[in-house]
Formats: structure tokens, sequence, C-alpha cells
């Protein structure tokens, strides 16, 4: 997989800065810049996680192949040999077995994340050269979820005729990130200005050049925020380069790129030696974006709020990148914006999946390693006992035996139907205290009106929505009056969830159709009967809005229609939303049916009298 960063800068002379791309198998990465010069359980329970849960098996793995005299039936008879045995070949072994495809791996650890799902592990240094040639002899096709490996072994299995993917060509770039500028620089890819470095004279000339604050990065071995160090002004070069082991490690240098926005990534596929293009339809997974916590990826979140222009940049970098690298496999491409499983199928070659969101909105939250030992699997313990007490949560687990502070350990997903929702859902899991009142009430729909005058008539929607329990928020925003308020409130109504705004408004009535040009979500206007041209001046004004700013307008003083709409907008992506309002409609059905037989029955003197 290559993932594409994007640092930013606000406008107006934001630019895509720095890129980097690597496999989700292979977790270092390369920089690229790119100008962008166009416009309840009890706690009792979880007590004992640490050992029956979060601690890998003390058991030696069985170094034997399991089951090897039977025949496995998979979608593949392909045997998949993996090179590294950590979190990422262990989904690799959970994608596996879903398409009873026999995985194996490579690792020195004998009780790896993956080796309680592999069908077979082999222990031994993925990184020594004999070792690696007699795992092949066991493999289909060879390929890495690390990259620290022998490429000079993988180009002599090459030759010998073993299917290695990636190309050995490709693990050589992703290994040394200079190697990697060099490379994107050769194939016309925009870089952020880089030099390489070997003694003090050649930093303090990068300085010179570049300015300061200088960024300084190791060639290899370098990830997760380890092997990079900044240098404030000259002063700091020696201090710099000493924490990075010195000029004999390999270090080059970056010209200082400032982001104030946080990284999105995107990820497509490298499939027989061509990248599938950006525009084919639904191979390409969507642009997400993540938040860090001393350098190290902490928070995930997609769909990426950004905008279609930038989509489009950053999909065609990826693309010439990716495009420029050899071998099969899913890369990610990471991008900065700044002032200025389908892996498996692809090195077996099967069919690319669909990698289409199967949810409106996403979240993926690291659990990093807080204290040493058995303290830091009691804090992970009781963060995802709180976890498990939250809808839409799941929590993946990577099984590790040591715990590290700031060690990858797992991770927890939470999905839902809109950010808002299930950013409040995160933030009640970090929340010390219960707090699931603050994850149920995030708004899905906003009510807004120009005065207070119109409660009487905008009060009907609310019920309706409470009726359905949909979370909505009620405000009286002036288009008139209050116009800054009402374009921070548009305007910033997707970040916050709101998935659909209901405005109310009489007289004049422009507050609908300004929320609609600011927004991106569906508006639906409510004319409100006035003390003048009895509402006729509302409607005329809400339904002539111009082309390209659409509004969903219902009759005069019906914001119960309006309610009734908005729940049906958010069933389109809610099944039990779906079948509520289906439970309505029949009960609206046998209210007219009761009536039809009181009146047939009793005729309508005693209908009108009763």
């Amino acid at each position: 997989m290559h993932s594409l960063k994007c640092l930013s800068q606000s406008p107006p002379a934001a630019a895509i800065t720095s890129a980097k791309t690597s496999f989700p198998f292979l977790k270092s990465a390369f920089s690229i810049p790119i100008n962008r010069n166009m416009t309840s359980p009890s706690n009792n329970i979880f007590l004992k996680l640490p050992q029956t849960y979060c601690r890998a098996s003390l058991e030696v793995q069985d170094a034997s192949p399991r089951g090897s005299d039977l025949q496995v039936h998979g979608l593949s008879q392909t045997v998949v040999g993996v090179l590294g045995g950590g979190q990422l070949g262990r989904m690799l072994c959970e994608a596996a077995s879903q398409l009873a495809i026999k995985v194996i791996i490579l690792d020195p650890m004998e009780n790896c994340p993956a080796s309680n799902l592999c069908h077979y592990h082999m222990v031994g240094s993925y990184d020594d050269s004999a070792t690696v040639q007699e795992f092949a002899k066991r493999c289909g096709v060879l390929t890495v979820e690390i990259e620290h490996v022998d490429a000079a072994t993988l180009e002599k299995l090459e030759r010998q005729g073993v299917d290695c993917q990636p190309k050995a060509s490709t693990i050589r770039i992703i290994q040394d990130k200079y190697l990697q500028k060099v490379h994107f620089s050769r194939h016309a890819i925009p870089l952020p200005k880089f030099m390489e470095i070997d003694d003090l004279e050649s930093a303090k000339k990068a300085g010179d050049q570049f300015g300061y604050p200088l960024m300084i990065k190791s060639k290899r071995l370098a990830y997760d925020g380890r092997g990079n160090a900044v240098a404030k002004n000259e002063d700091e070069l020696s201090l710099a380069v000493n924490a990075l082991g010195g000029y004999a490690r390999g270090l080059y240098v970056e010209k200082w790129a400032p982001f104030v926005k946080v990284s999105f990534c995107w990820t497509i596929y490298l499939y027989d030696d061509l990248c599938v293009p950006p525009n084919s339809n639904g191979q390409y997974y969507a642009f997400f974006f993540y938040l860090e916590k001393e350098n190290i990826c902490h928070i995930v979140k997609s769909p990426a709020d950004v905008s279609w222009k930038i989509l489009k940049l950053a999909t065609d970098v990826a693309y010439k990148a990716v495009n420029s690298l050899e071998g099969a496999g899913v890369f990610a491409v990471e991008l900065f914006l700044t002032a200025d499983g389908q892996h498996l199928r692809a090195v077996v070659g099967l069919p690319l999946g669909d990698p289409s969101m199967k949810t409106p909105a996403a979240i993926m939250y690291n659990i990093l390693g807080e204290e040493e030992g058995e303290p830091g699997f009691l804090i992970a313990n009781q963060l995802i006992g709180r976890a498990l007490r939250i809808p839409g949560a799941t929590i993946h687990w990577y099984d590790k035996p040591e715990m590290r502070k700031q060690r990858k350990m797992g991770h927890i997903t939470f999905v839902g139907p809109s950010m808002g929702i299930i950013g409040a859902r995160l933030k009640s899991m970090l929340s010390e205290e219960e707090n699931e009142d603050q994850a149920a009430a995030a708004p899905r729909v906003g009510i807004i009106m120009g005065s207070d005058s119109d409660l009487p008539v905008m009060k009907d929607a609310a019920k309706i929505l409470s009726e359905f329990n949909v979370p909505a928020e009620v405000r009286i925003v002036s288009a008139h009056r209050t116009p800054e308020l009402l374009f921070s409130y548009a305007s910033s109504a997707r970040e916050r969830g709101i998935q659909v705004i209901i405005a109310g408004a009489g007289g004049a009535a422009h507050l609908p159709g300004m929320v609609a040009a600011l927004t991106p979500l569906p508006v639906i206007g409510v004319p409100v009967r006035a003390s003048t041209l009895d509402g006729l001046d509302s409607l005329l004004s809400i339904v002539q809005m111009p082309r390209g700013v659409p509004v969903a307008t219902v009759a005069i003083n019906n914001a119960t229609n309006a309610g009734l709409l908005a729940v049906r907008m958010l069933g389109i992506s809610d099944i039990d939303l779906q079948a509520r309002m289906a439970q309505y409609q029949e009960d609206r059905r046998d209210e007219v049916l009761v009536k039809g037989d009181k009146l047939e029955k009793g005729g309508w003197e005693d209908y009108l009298n009763s």
C-alpha cells in the first residue's frame, strides 16, 4: 500500500509541500513536496486482561506446518511467504484466512504477532541471506511486511526465478530515504529541496542554502518519528547530528516544511507492474488524514475533509510516484499540506476488492504503550474496557509479548453515521469518567431559524426528530442580523458531524439559500407564515434558488415534513432509521383505517360529536 501525506498552511498561499510514499508492509516512507499554484462489564474483569487477552502465549510456536498434508481449497493455491511477522503480517494472515490462502512467515520471534494465525512459522532472521533462501523454497510468492530485509538476497532470488513482490529494486528504494528522493527527482516528481551531508561543513552549507530550522534525517532505519532531528540554528547542527548517531550513519537534510494541517493519506494499487489509474472505478481508497503523537501516527480519520482540487492534485502525484516503482502490492502516498487486505490479492494475482468505504465515517485510534511492562498493559486494558462499551467500536490487539512506551500494541476502530458522532464516541473513550451521554448526544441535524418568533413552527421538526431518536440542535441564526454567525455555522456544520440542516425563515427568507451556498450538506427550507402575504413571499423566495444552490422546500409552516424528510435523508445510510420510517408510515395508515372504520360504523354525526 502506498500513502500520500499532506502538510497544510492557511490560505491564500496553501500548497502541498511534501509527500511520502510507503508500503503498508514497508513502514518507512519518502517525502515529496508539491507546489500548488492553483486556485458494562466491571473493572475487575478487565484487570485480568494482561494475562488472558493482551499477552501473547508463552508457549513456543511449533515451527512445523499445520496440516501440511491437507490441501487447502482456497481462491489461490499460491503459498504466500512473508518476511516479518509483526502486526501487518498478522493482518495479512487474517485476510488470508477469509480466502483460505496459505500464508507462511519468517520472523526471529517465536511468539511474534502473526505466529498464531499463519499456516507456518519459520523461526529465523529475515535479514539473513541463507535463512531467507531456505524460506523461499516453501513459497509460491515472497513478499514483506517490513523493509528491514536483505535486498541483495531478494535480487539473487529474483534471478533464480522466485516471484518477489514488490521487486527488490523497490524495496531497496524504500529502505533508503535519500535514494527515494533521488529516484523521484529523476522521475520529475515534485520534491522538497534536499541534500546529502557527510560532515559539519556540508551541514552548514545546507543551512545556508535552505535556512533554519533545518530537518536532518537518517537515510535508513527511520520510521514512526525515529531517525529525524531538527536544528533550529547553526549552533544546533552538531547536537542534532549526534542525536542521530553521527555522520557515519548516513544523513541528509530537507528544507523545513512547516505544516498546520495534519497529514492525510490515499492508497492505490500496483498490479502486474501497472498502477491502477486514479480515475478507475472504485480502484482506490478514500483519502484519510491522521493526527500524530510524538511523531507517531495516533488517530486516523476518514474520509478526509479536503477540497476536490487538492484531492485531484494528490491522486495525480500518487499515480505518478507509484508508477515509477516495480512490483505488485498496495502503496500509500502521504502528502503534507503546507503554507506553501488488497496487498494479499495483488501479490497472488486475484481481482482487487471494492475499496469504497462501507460506512459514512471511520476513525482508527492506535493503542500506544504508555508505560513499560505490566503497568502499560493495565493502562491499555482499561482503555479497551471503555471501548467495549461504545457503539461501533472494534478492538484489534496485536498480541505483542512486550509492552514498551510508544510501541504500537493495537488499534481501535470507530464507525458511524458521521464524523461528529464517532468523534464524540472517541472523546468518550479517552475520558477517565463514563461519558456515554456525550457520545450519544452528538447532533446529526441542525434546526435553525432567523428569529425566536419562528420557533412555534420549527418546534414541529424537533418533535419529529426526537420521535425518531435523531439527535438535533436548535439555534437562532439570522441571515441579516448575524451574518458572521451564519457563515460560521454553515461552514463548520459538516466538520461538527451535522448531516442535514433544516432552515426556517419568513418574509425575505434568505436563510435557507445562504446556508445552502456555504455547505455541501442537504438543506431543507421551511417557509414561515409572516404577518403579510400569508407566507407566499417566504415560499417563493426559498424555492427560487439559483441553479447550483438547491434547497428542498416544504409547504408553508410544515416543519413536520421537514423533520420527516431529514429522517429519510439520514435513512439512506442508516437501516435502523429506514425501519423506523417504514413503521411510522404503517402507523399513519393504521390511524386512517381506524378512523374510517369508526366513521363507517357510527355515522358522520356520531363521529363529529365524539
